[in-house]
């Protein structure tokens, strides 16, 4: 498996970078490798990677977590344990078949040990989902509804593997801890090595009778149907996390979590940036020159807005409370609305003449009302 890329090296920035310069980076690499927008081969795979990315960057709990411990911090192979006494130490025990927390109980009566294998690994598998809404779908909230492939408990034996009108009997090798000890000889002297039980695999139970439905595992391959609750103002990347949605786990044991990573589809009107929406109004000439009361795309709806005598091309009107809901706060961000000047490629006859008309006016106005003179 390849090792996973640095994530200030996925999104080009230095480890000390601010907040906005993190989300700039994002948008500018999520708009090139969005799977809508690139077609290639490996612009699926980046956009994951770049959003996986940000969802940790973004976040402050997360990045410190990260700039910590690096990927470790985020890998469920490793326990609190082992991100308390550093993974490359417990790594060089592992690799000599050792457990470290084991060593400690064993020499000071205590101290890590006394989890057993179902303790460590009796938890489901996280999945993660990604969900594409619509604009409208972040500014109002919605529920979506998607479905999954899961492993979940199965129903004939409620998770225990054994048949119905039987029971799991307490493994006699373990009595029942899954594990079983071995002093062991090493360069560091002698070590209890802790490995999972033989005769039940580390489960701490035998069962006699397997559940025809599961066939002894606890579990079932099905596909689930699960609600999504879009919240306000959700912002591109961001990732929704339902407890208990995600894989079963055996022996009965604690389910994984589902994880929704949120994206935000391209609008065929609107730019979001933040909370404000950006939208570019097309005038013609004698609107920009005289005002005029145009009507304005909203989420909402249209509303009015008045365009004042000699507006400018690229000038900006900001209409208050037209924007997107703030994520988790109050209130909302307004409509940036930037001015373009229409150009007709094309005039009629009488129009031209119009034209030529108003320009010798424009001519003639400007040459008596210029003062300036020249001066080499």
């Amino acid at each position: 498996m390849a090792e996973k890329r640095d994530y200030y090296e996925i999104l080009g920035v230095p480890r000390n970078a601010t907040k906005d310069q993190i989300k700039d980076s994002y948008r500018k690499l999520a708009l090139q490798y969005h799977p809508d927008r690139n077609k290639s081969p490996e612009a699926e795979e980046k956009f994951k990677e770049i959003s996986e990315a940000y969802a940790v960057l973004s976040d402050d709990q997360k990045r410190q977590q990260y700039d910590m411990l690096g990927h470790a911090g985020f890998d469920q192979r490793y326990t609190e344990e082992d991100i308390f006494r550093g993974a490359d130490f417990n790594t060089i025990f592992r690799d000599l078949g050792f457990d470290f927390g084991d060593i400690f109980s064993h020499f000071f009566g205590g101290g890590f040990g006394g989890r057993n294998f179902n303790q460590r690994s009796n938890r489901g598998q996280d999945l993660l989902y990604e969900l594409s809404i619509t604009l409208e779908d972040a500014a109002r909230g919605s529920e979506k509804e998607i479905e999954i492939p899961r492993n979940e408990k199965c129903e004939v034996c409620s998770g225990s593997g054994a048949a119905p009108g039987t029971q799991p009997k307490i493994c006699s090798r373990c009595n029942g801890q899954g594990q079983v000890q071995n002093m062991r000889r090493s360069p560091f002297g002698m070590f209890v090595q802790v490995t999972p039980c033989p005769d039940c695999n580390g489960k701490g139970k035998i069962i006699e009778t397997f559940c025809k439905n599961c066939r002894g595992s606890g579990i079932v391959k099905k596909k689930r149907k699960i609600t999504i609750k879009i919240p306000l103002g959700i912002d591109e990347g961001y990732q929704l996390r339902l407890r208990g949605e995600g894989e079963a786990a055996p022996n009965n044991g604690e389910p994984g979590d589902l994880y929704v990573l949120v994206h935000i589809m391209p609008h065929d009107l609107f730019v979001r940036d933040g909370d404000d929406l950006y939208y570019v109004l097309m005038l013609n000439y004698p609107q920009a020159v005289l005002g005029a009361t145009v009507q304005v795309p909203t989420l909402e709806g249209p509303t009015e807005l008045k365009i004042k005598a000699g507006t400018q091309a690229n000038e900006v009107i900001r209409i208050k409370g037209k924007g997107m809901p703030r994520f988790r706060g109050y209130g909302r961000g307004d409509l940036v609305v930037r001015i373009g000047i229409i150009v007709p490629q094309k005039v009629t006859r009488e129009q031209r003449i119009l034209l030529e008309q108003l320009a010798r006016e424009f001519d003639q106005n400007s040459q008596s009302k210029s003062s300036y003179k020249f001066r080499i």
